[in-house]
């Protein structure tokens, strides 16, 4: 018999600390290659929301302009530079204005912040 009260040669219960060491290092590494993978997928969704923006923004002012025959979007009295984007959601043409885009009178778009 052993001091206690265990048996000579007996197998071990349990995972030693290396292994237990080695296992959370290999985890560590597979959440690394995971999170970053997953940032470049959000990236890339990004850059096509803004694209996808600029083209539903230059459909509903050449729609405007057809359906109204101006050549000049007339501006809401909105002060927050997206007065003329509030003239075709007034009009049906958009939902909502856009987080990438503003519109000029002209129908042009102006960038607030650059698709990549």
């Amino acid at each position: 018999m052993t001091g206690c009260g265990g048996v000579r040669g007996a197998a071990k219960d349990g995972f030693s600390l290396i292994e237990l060491l080695i296992v959370i290092v290999i985890l560590g590494i597979l959440a690394a290659v995971v999170v970053f993978s997953v940032s470049g997928i959000t990236d890339e969704g990004e850059d096509n929301a803004c694209m996808a923006g600029a083209r539903t923004l230059s459909v509903a002012i050449e729609s405007y302009f057809a359906r109204h025959g101006n050549d000049v979007i007339p501006a809401t009295g909105a002060v927050d530079g997206q007065e003329y984007e509030r003239t075709l959601v007034a009009d049906g043409l958009i939902r909502r204005t856009s987080e990438f885009w503003d519109v000029e009178a002209d129908g042009s778009l102006v960038s607030i912040q650059p698709c990549d």
